[in-house]
């Protein structure tokens, strides 16, 4: 186990550095440790596993760091912040850098900690993609860290989220690095219907993102599911994509195959685009579950 533990964090020592310091140091099994996850934020280590217990050498040695480390269970019904393990207590917001961005993170804010790590590259790729005075439509943003990407790259970003509190998150995300939140948008609401909205208004995005989550169900009682309905949301944002525009549809969905995800993407719209594929950050060693594809 100890041998282990050192050879998951020596082969990411390269991907730390002082632009980037949130990585996942143990993704499970592809690290020899089924159900265990190990992320580090800020020097600040965040342990998430399948089950209520902690392998006991693992534990020892997460205690022997002597970093601030906390816990929670990977379950997608749980609401609560992580408990404190070992350390140092970490009782207010930080700022983490990923590819120079800051972000804060919050280990007192619920299941969720401000950021998916997984997305890193593709937060790198947004930036690179854009031009000063794109227009980019950020959905299901989250905390904007997508957002935080296009602006950085010269932007004019459009974040849009169902929460207002996360709005305000993207907002404070946006003065961490020095942007002015009143030069960008804000909309808080459903994408669907805020799509449909930008579409009547001749509104038009020269990227858009879209990472919804598996299964979700609006205030109507509609069910949207990936398998199911990613083609009709896809459709509904090249209705408003500028016609040399780009998109980015990500799903962690597990029960739909890229290729599947791909035919859903392609024929959601009469337009001819090419679909590029991208593959999982390199700190990411198990099941590659989140599906990108980038079409153009």
């Amino acid at each position: 186990m100890h041998d282990l533990f050192k050879i998951s964090l020596a082969k990411r020592d390269s991907l730390l550095s002082p632009e980037t310091n949130a990585i996942r140091l143990i993704d499970g099994s592809g690290d020899g440790f089924p159900g265990v996850i190990l992320e580090t934020f800020a020097d600040r280590w965040l342990l998430s596993t399948s089950t209520d217990r902690i392998p006991e050498t693992l534990r020892d040695r997460l205690l022997k760091s002597r970093k601030p480390v906390y816990w929670k269970r990977l379950d997608q019904h749980q609401k609560e912040s992580p408990s404190h393990l070992g350390g140092p207590e970490v009782t207010e917001p930080f700022l983490m850098r990923e590819n120079g961005m800051n972000l804060e993170i919050s280990f007192q804010s619920g299941y969720s900690q401000g950021i998916f790590l997984d997305q890193r590259d593709n937060r790198s790729q947004v930036r690179a993609a854009v031009q000063t005075g794109s227009r980019v439509l950020n959905t299901f943003a989250y905390t904007g860290a997508f957002s935080i990407a296009a602006a950085l790259g010269g932007a004019e970003t459009t974040t849009l989220d169902l929460s207002q509190p996360y709005l305000n998150w993207s907002k404070r995300n946006f003065s961490h690095n020095d942007l002015d939140p009143g030069a960008h948008h804000f909309c808080k609401g459903d994408t669907f219907h805020w799509l449909k909205r930008f579409a009547k208004q001749g509104r038009q995005f020269d990227g858009i993102i879209l990472d919804p989550p598996t299964f979700s169900r609006d205030e109507k009682g509609r069910v949207f599911r990936v398998e199911e309905n990613y083609g009709e949301l896809a459709a509904l944002a090249i209705n408003v994509l500028a016609p040399d525009g780009w998109l980015l549809c990500s799903t962690n969905c597990k029960t739909l195959p890229p290729g599947a995800f791909e035919r859903q993407l392609l024929s959601a719209s009469p337009r001819r685009f090419k679909a590029t594929h991208n593959a999982m950050p390199a700190d990411f060693t198990g099941d590659p579950y989140l599906k990108s594809v980038w079409l153009r």
